[in-house]
């Protein structure tokens, strides 16, 4: 088997939030589709290096600031990828196209009306998650105005991605609550998300679902449309193939470090975490005995979206 091509890729924004995107030129692998500008990394270039290389060759954009985004694996009929996007912050130069392809700026918002190569789809996901993603705690039925409270107070802090779990409650109070929620998360432009019972979650019209891995185990496909999040709680490489295998948006992956409530659980560490990471082709959250805002920036060194927490975001 072919060893696997590395390709970096950058994200750039205009001033108005669009990002760029370049069409593929005649004669080349999946010619005329649009993608995010980058090229090949060479043998034992750093990536970073790389980017910035292939950006300043093709359109004359001198790379001052990036971080890794996700970095997906995809196998053609043709060639197996890697695709490694970074968030390009802060660049400089005279936008040019020196390779003759054509250059647009695009709202992030039309990116899914974009012919673009599948390698792409997963960042265009990874663009619009946040890196922060509140897990409510299992508090019993009588702690609902706490629980509102606490959605409130995490909204205030900028959290944009909810997930509300309430765990043995009666379907009644369930959605009584989450309505409630999601109209307080929508006034925040939060996203709620309900753990488990997707078709509730439709109902209600919330943003998604997050299921449990026996959930998503015993499902073939994605339960709810494209236009609404679909998470899967993973624990290690089968879990997340199968999140995969049925459509999922997202997953979080536990547990890095040991957790009180699930002591018989064995942490993998950030190690093991980065190693699962770098063969799923969609965006992961770090979850397990984290903190929150402290664990951000070794979650993205090791390959995650972000960070997954309860505590540490309540």
């Amino acid at each position: 088997m072919a060893s696997r091509l590395h390709v970096v890729a950058g994200i750039l924004r205009d001033t108005q939030g669009r990002v760029l995107l370049a069409q593929r030129p005649p004669g080349r692998h999946l010619a005329g589709l649009w993608e995010f500008p980058g090229g090949k990394c060479e043998d034992e270039e750093i990536p970073v290096d790389a980017l910035a290389r292939e950006l300043r060759e093709e359109i004359g954009v001198i790379v001052e600031s990036a971080r890794p985004l996700i970095a997906i694996p995809h196998r053609y009929p043709e060639k197996d990828i890697l695709l490694d996007v970074w968030h390009v912050s802060a660049y400089s130069g005279i936008l040019l196209s020196r390779e003759s392809q054509r250059l647009a700026w695009v709202e992030q918002d039309a990116l899914d009306d974009v012919d673009m190569p599948a390698a792409d789809r997963p960042a265009i996901t990874a663009l619009r998650l946040p890196e922060r993603y509140l897990i409510t705690p299992p508090l019993p039925v009588e702690a609902a105005d706490a629980i509102m409270q606490g959605i409130e107070r995490a909204c205030r802090k900028g959290i944009r991605l909810i997930q509300l779990r309430l765990p043995d409650w009666p379907l009644e109070r369930i959605a009584s609550i989450a309505r409630t929620a999601r109209n307080l998360c929508r006034i925040h432009g939060a996203q709620l998300l309900l753990n488990t019972d997707w078709k509730l979650a439709g109902i209600l019209g919330l943003d998604g679902v997050h299921l449990p891995a026996r959930v998503a185990m015993e499902l073939n496909r994605r339960p709810l449309p494209a236009d609404r999040w679909v998470g899967v709680s993973c624990h290690d490489a089968g879990e997340l193939a199968h999140a995969m295998h049925i459509g999922a948006d997202f997953a979080t992956l536990s547990p890095i470090f040991a957790t009180p409530g699930h002591p018989q659980s064995t942490p993998m560490g950030w190690e093991r975490f980065s190693e699962l990471v770098a063969e799923a082709a969609l965006p992961v959250f770090a979850l397990g005995g984290l903190e929150g805002e402290d664990d951000i920036e070794s979650a993205r060194m090791s390959g995650a979206q972000g960070v997954a927490a309860i505590r540490g975001f309540w």
